[in-house]
């Protein structure tokens, strides 16, 4: 019966989430990063953030108009762990918060902290991209609830 309850607490808890959803990126109030071409077009959906698991996908129409779709799973416990056979991703949820970081094969890292608008109609991620150099650009994603 308890474990039936921390269950649906959980369930409801991912429900309620403010972050799920699907997000459009806003061109107009994003800043790349400096010298990283701007795609034509960003969708990210977040179809589920609780405490367990975070499921987020992202659709990408590069500068050239060419597709590129992939979806990140992994448990919101700020834990590294593998997305491919070079990449890992580490995801931590707070009641206000999202933060994403993914590390690449030659060191290079993109780390990101996402927050809500007031009105939850907006998803803000500012982020750091890292080269394996150690050279570092900031960026800000902005994303209009779809």
């Amino acid at each position: 019966m308890g474990l039936c309850a921390v269950l649906s607490a959980g369930s409801a808890w991912a429900n309620s989430s403010p972050f799920v959803g699907r997000w459009h990126w806003n061109k107009a109030h994003s800043t790349p990063p400096l010298g990283e071409p701007m795609p034509q077009d960003f969708i990210s959906e977040i179809s589920r953030a609780d405490p367990s698991t975070v499921n987020w996908s992202i659709t990408i129409l590069t500068p050239d108009g060419q597709s590129y779709a992939e979806t990140f799973e992994a448990a919101a416990d700020g834990e590294f762990r593998p997305l491919s056979d070079d990449t890992t991703v580490s995801f931590r949820l707070s009641s206000d918060t999202l933060q994403a970081t993914f590390k690449g094969p030659a060191g290079q890292s993109d780390a990101q902290t996402c927050t809500l608008s007031a009105d939850q109609k907006q998803l803000i991620c500012k982020g750091v991209l890292t080269k394996g150099n150690g050279q570092t650009a900031d960026y800000v994603d902005v994303y209009d609830r779809m």
